[in-house]
């Protein structure tokens, strides 16, 4: 089967001239420059048969390319002019395999959209900055029935689910989104490339769930914890974190070195492991 035509010129007119005035409560900037359209879908490598979801779709700048490269789409809105608007432009004319769910990305059981015949989930979109983090950690509690998820955010929050661990920007994000998937930083998007231009550089990454995670917390809510009350105190050592923290139990010098870590040592500095091998070693104190 042949796709069906994408012309990004004509999508990047036809953008410019709907009429949408953009909602500070959404968080909604719209992408419009084609160039950049067309890398992220690239980078993205679709199938036909590809279980695809969008979150967010806004305008529909990345819909319509993305929907070329499938056979079906599914997309989230939350904004019901913009999902009416999407419907016709596309949903009505174009394509007969598109589905809109009119909602909040932080209500979608995105299990319920997984089916063995489709596949896992391949999730992507524009998210808004304003609450990109609740987002991924709600997809995260999805991560088995999700294959890959791109996104856009603002450079800095790329860098530090991306970040390697000693930098300064290695921090709680890091290791959770480490912890559950291979975390990708894909490509720079300059603020002109929307309208309105937000306050902020964007970036495109990839996050790729892992099927079998190369190490696995005893608790992955307690690790969680631990990584959490940890780099809230980040300027300190691990153990007068420990020491002083209400919520984690004191660590002895022999329990330090049963994880083969150094108590003065500070959190930046632990690998994911490390905390998994810490998380694992204070929950026996708990019991």
């Amino acid at each position: 089967m042949s796709k069906p035509s994408f012309d990004a010129k004509t999508l990047s007119d036809s953008l410019r001239a709907t009429k949408h005035q953009p909602r500070k409560r959404f968080g909604q900037n719209f992408l419009h420059d084609r160039s950049v359209i067309r890398e992220i879908v690239e980078s993205i490598r679709l199938e036909r048969d590809d279980n695809l979801i969008e979150i967010g779709p806004g305008m529909g700048a990345l819909t319509e390319p993305l929907l070329a490269e499938v056979d079906a789409m599914t997309v989230i809105e939350l904004d019901r002019d913009l999902a009416d608007s999407l419907r016709i432009r596309i949903g009505a004319n174009s394509h007969p395999n598109f589905t809109i769910i009119k909602d909040n990305a932080m209500n979608v059981d995105y299990r319920a959209l997984y089916s063995a015949e489709r596949g896992k989930l391949r999730v992507v979109g524009n998210l808004p900055y304003n609450i990109s983090t609740p987002i991924l950690f709600h997809l995260l509690s999805y991560a088995d029935v999700i294959q890959d998820m791109h996104f856009m955010l603002q450079k800095e929050v790329v860098e530090r689910i991306t970040a390697e661990v000693g930098s300064k920007i290695y921090g709680r994000l890091s290791v959770i989104m480490q912890y559950h998937c291979n975390t990708d930083y894909l490509l720079t998007v300059p603020r002109g490339a929307f309208n309105p231009p937000p306050k902020v550089t964007s970036a495109v990454f990839r996050l790729t769930p892992y099927v079998n995670k190369p190490i696995v917390a005893e608790n992955e809510q307690y690790f969680a914890l631990v990584v959490r009350e940890t780099f809230n105190h980040r300027r300190k050592t691990l153990r007068a974190i420990f020491k002083n923290s209400t919520l984690l139990p004191t660590l002895s010098e022999d329990d330090f070195a049963a994880c083969g870590i150094d108590p003065q040592a500070r959190p930046e500095t632990l690998s994911v492991s490390d905390f998994v091998a810490l998380s694992n070693q204070a929950k026996l104190l708990e019991v």
